[in-house]
């Protein structure tokens, strides 16, 4: 069974940095198109950034110089690295795996706040 495990969500004052990883198994990394969304109390869950398996990226207007994203396959993790942190980025970070299907991690809490 396909497992995807976020870690380095937390509590970050505005401002700060967090860097979120997502550890793959059972997977063939590689193909694998991996991107990161987000989840807010009462809001949809919407598109951070993803990286192709060719490693080309795209993030959303949101987080654009502020976010990277990033991936090791001899680790079979994809990164993010989350700086200038603001209120509005808390929310529970979600892992996606994409090659045909679709695989989910559980999620990371990020909150943002002093």
């Amino acid at each position: 069974q396909v497992q995807l495990v976020e870690s380095g969500g937390g509590l970050v004052q505005p401002g700060g940095s967090l860097r979120l990883s997502c550890a793959g198994s059972r997977i063939t990394f590689r193909l694998y198109a991996m991107g990161w969304y987000r989840e807010a109390p009462g809001k949809q869950r919407e598109l951070v950034a993803t990286i192709t398996n060719g490693g080309t990226t795209n993030y959303a207007d949101s987080v654009k110089d502020r976010f990277t994203i990033s991936r090791d396959n001899a680790k079979n993790t994809v990164y993010l690295q989350m700086n200038s942190l603001k209120p509005e980025d808390t929310a529970v970070y979600y892992c996606n795996a994409k090659w045909g299907v679709s695989y989910w991690g559980q999620g990371t809490q990020v909150t943002v706040s002093s």
